[in-house]
């Protein structure tokens, strides 16, 4: 959908004149909390006594992203593992090709403390000296087939984890992950996973206008995540083994070739060129769905009450990416076997549903994920019958007015939310201005400057949840995405996995969604049967 700046504008002061309507006084007392806006926000403080001595696992691009957003008031790293010489170099100087997101330790710490970050060439080495470090967690940010066979080792040694998403390849493993944190002989273990939606203040605010009813009886949500990657060397995805260069690394010879394919081996890969390529194997990554859409079909659930998906079917296929007789003009030659265009239709129950008295209460959700173009932003639009919401690229929330109700909407429109006895709840309105309200530039304000995609605010948390033992669940209080908030994400990516593959529209079962029941989608003889 393709707007206008000055329409994208309105929609921003739209969204911002709600929120300062539905959460003035909150909105003020985030401004003005001395704990930061995430610990205002999502009910932690700040931490009394020493801080949480960490190790993060896995350096690669996502886990310098993690580095960069460490929060260090809550977190003292104390060391990294990484199997790549060159991701080991990244965590300490950075990313040369996006400094700014990737900074590395030297400029997080300064030079005197992050030499104190000691470096290990794998987790195992790692946690032989976890009491010499009296090391106490660890941020997990290996390739998706590695959590959880790390995560696993990581809470036999009586370590709380952090695990980058998707939770683990397959369910069972999710379930295993599960109980093992709950089963520690000495007490019980803190496992979550970072799901960083579940700390954005944007879709915190975006959510509350829809539990207000604002938007009205939603029907329909568009997720969509396209990139373009058609052209020579613009995959991002497809990458080189040997990139030492760039770290101030020499190549290494054939010998040292050769040791660092035997590493890979050590830990479940075919040679360090998968390692580096992980994301373009079924056996190593989960795919578009697993790396992309898990993140938007858990803002979808959140958007409509964190409930479960009643069934999905779709669409994938190597469309570009493949081998072809007749070359590039057909296909761009690449030997992945990840789909590299997919198209999913879920659904979702409605707030009246019932399978039996009102099995039509539902509410459609698709996802779309390409390579091949990226005229539209990624994000979220969420239909209503009074008012569309769109999340763009985790940065902005843009909101319209739907035409009628005695005033006019569209794209073009500001509006304001007045409260209305008829309606008995808030209602939005349109009205002729040149300029947001100064309800408006509260609530933008009160949201900071520049919004946090949430990656320091689930690691704030989760260290808080540490100091405090608080092991609660989110409707109690507790972390946002434990473990089994990640499973219900994980069991809508893979089985979408799974209605590609299969070609059949799947139906979910709740006892895939139960920790404590052994039933996998992957399994299920009505999936793969």
């Amino acid at each position: 959908m393709q707007l206008t700046q000055e329409q994208l504008d309105i929609g921003k002061d739209n969204f911002n004149e709600a929120v300062g309507f539905s959460r003035r006084t909150f909105i003020q007392g985030a401004a003005a909390s001395g704990a930061g806006l995430g610990a205002y926000y999502f009910g932690y403080k700040a931490l009394t006594g020493d801080r949480v001595r960490v190790a993060f696992i896995g350096t690669g691009d996502e886990g310098s992203v993690l580095i960069n957003e460490h929060p260090n008031k809550y977190m003292e790293v104390v060391a990294i593992a990484d199997l790549r010489p060159e991701n080991r170099k990244k965590a300490f100087v950075g990313d040369p090709r996006n400094p700014e997101a990737r900074m590395g330790l030297v400029r997080k710490l300064g030079a005197d403390d992050a030499a104190k970050v000691q470096t290990f060439d794998d987790h195992k080495a790692l946690l032989a000296k976890k009491d010499e470090l009296g090391l106490e967690a660890v941020i997990i940010a290996v390739p998706l087939s590695g959590h959880h066979p790390v995560a696993m080792d990581c809470l036999d040694a009586g370590l709380h984890v952090l695990s980058e998403k998707l939770m683990a390849h397959n369910i069972t493993e999710c379930k295993e992950l599960i109980r093992k944190a709950k089963s520690n002989k000495d007490q019980e273990l803190l496992y979550a996973v970072g799901h960083q939606r579940h700390y954005n203040v944007l879709y915190e605010n975006a959510t509350k206008l829809i539990d207000m009813g604002l938007l009205g009886d939603i029907r329909f949500i568009r997720a969509q995540w396209h990139r373009n990657n058609s052209f020579p060397g613009r995959d991002s995805w497809r990458k080189t083994v040997w990139q030492q260069r760039q770290y101030g690394l020499p190549e290494p010879n054939d010998k040292e070739k050769s040791e660092l394919d035997k590493k890979a081996k050590e830990f479940g890969y075919n040679d360090m060129d998968q390692l580096v390529n992980w994301r373009l194997s079924n056996a190593t990554g989960g795919g578009l769905m697993a790396e992309l859409g898990s993140h938007q079909m858990d803002a979808c659930s959140i958007f409509l009450g964190k409930v479960h998906p009643l069934a999905v079917q779709g669409y994938g296929g190597k469309n570009f990416y493949g081998v072809s007789d007749v070359g590039s003009k057909d296909k761009q030659n690449d030997d992945r076997d990840i789909d590299d265009h997919i198209y999913l239709t879920f659904e979702f129950p409605g707030p009246n549903y019932h399978p039996e008295n009102n099995p039509e209460d539902i509410c459609v959700v698709t996802y779309s994920s390409m390579n091949s173009n990226s005229s539209e932003p990624y994000g979220e639009t969420v239909f209503g019958s009074r008012a569309t919401l769109m999340v763009r690229t985790e940065k902005d929330a843009l909101l319209y007015k739907e035409n009628g109700g005695g005033s006019a909407g569209g794209f073009d429109q500001r509006l304001w939310v007045i409260s209305s006895e008829e309606a008995g709840a808030p209602v939005l309105d349109a009205y002729e201005t040149s300029g947001p309200s100064p309800a408006a530039s509260d609530a933008k304000s009160g949201m900071g400057e520049k919004i946090s995609r949430g990656y320091r605010e689930e690691m704030e948390h989760f260290c808080y949840a540490i100091r405090t033992g608080n092991f609660k669940g989110p409707k109690e209080g507790g972390l946002r995405c434990n473990g089994t908030v990640a499973m219900a994400d994980a069991i809508m990516a893979l089985t979408a996995n799974l209605a590609m593959k299969h070609k059949k529209r799947i139906v979910f079962k709740d006892a895939w969604f139960d920790p404590t029941s052994d039933a996998v989608p992957e399994t299920d003889p009505d999936v793969v049967g």
